[in-house]
């Protein structure tokens, strides 16, 4: 009999990953998002929220935490219980930046210990805009100036290792030029300053700069992926007056380690089902100009591997990093 309860036990035990998938959700989700209100993170995270909360009938409440290059968000996420209850959105600096520029021990979180990836979600490119006041009209001629007037030129990036900064960080570093940072909690208030002409620069996706870009308000000086956008040809690449250059940033979706893997699989379909879905594809994906990297928690993983190394090398090849 006492064999009996212990195997009972075991049972039980073994079968808590499979029941929690079964009745996951019960409860209201938290969507934690790396970055302030309006930018791209947040754009693709409610949209992703919205979706899951009309598949499963349960709440999901996004909740944004700007700042600190995305360590306010991912230390909350990564204290959160192992229950699939709170979901973060975040970008590839919290993950591939963060931890080859800040030294050891530095950050307040494990990016490869605290989290379990669940998908990709979107990449981007990036544009490099400009307030119309600014002396220069390409990627050549701000090099100029910036010659001249070494670091007299004002960028906004989304905060402290995210995308805008290290990108405007590596153009400096592979055009030989010094620039003036000024970081915001987020890509939106960034824009707003360089509309504004508080700010002169910000590297920032082409979904938020196109629209000011068509509109009259601001100056694309270029773009950052490898070959010019059919979305607006006119616009050169960074790359044709620096070559390799690029400035491509992706997100994507975790949730706290340890969470059971059978709770992660029925995230990642419901999150596969939505970007499969024509609908969303013509009214989020195209006209953002996004592109989808859905896939496996194992490929999303691999993915993530690869891109560290990869930027590891190429911000210390480029003396990025803070003491």
């Amino acid at each position: 009999m006492k064999r009996l309860g212990v195997l009972a036990m075991l049972a039980c035990v073994l079968a808590v990953p499979q029941a929690s998938a079964q009745t996951y959700p019960s409860r209201t989700i938290t969507m934690v998002v790396t970055a302030a209100a309006g930018g791209v993170t947040d754009t693709v995270a409610r949209a992703l929220a919205l979706h899951l909360s009309q598949a499963w009938g349960q709440q999901v409440v996004v909740e944004n935490r700007g700042g600190a290059a995305h360590s306010q968000a991912m230390a909350v996420v990564a204290r959160s219980a192992a229950d699939g209850y709170t979901l973060m959105v975040g970008e590839a600096g919290g993950f591939v930046i963060n931890p080859a520029i800040y030294p050891k021990g530095k950050l307040a979180y494990d990016e490869k210990k605290d989290f379990m990836p669940i998908t990709g979600l979107v990449r981007i490119n990036q544009g490099l805009l400009a307030h119309p006041s600014l002396p220069a009209n390409s990627i050549a001629e701000l090099i100029a100036l910036a010659k001249q007037k070494p670091g007299e030129i004002t960028y906004g990036s989304s905060g402290f290792g995210a995308a805008g900064h290290v990108n405007v960080a590596l153009l400096e570093s592979m055009a030989g030029i010094k620039l003036a940072p000024v970081h915001y909690r987020g890509a939106t208030p960034a824009l707003n300053d360089v509309l504004a002409g508080h700010i002169m620069l910000t590297s920032v996706s082409l979904s938020a700069s196109v629209p000011p870009y068509r509109a009259g308000k601001a100056k694309m000086l270029a773009v950052g992926s490898a070959q010019r956008r059919p979305e607006i040809p006119e616009v050169p690449t960074t790359a044709e007056t620096v070559p390799g250059y690029e400035a491509v940033t992706w997100f994507g979706l975790f949730t706290t380690a340890g969470t059971p893997r059978e709770v992660i699989l029925k995230i990642n379909g419901e999150v596969q089902r939505l970007f499969a879905d024509p609908a969303f594809r013509d009214r989020m994906i195209t006209p953002n100009m996004f592109e989808s990297m859905v896939s496996s928690p194992e490929q999303f993983a691999e993915f993530i591997k690869a891109d560290s190394i990869k930027w590891s090398k190429v911000l210390r090849d480029a003396n990025i990093r803070i003491d």
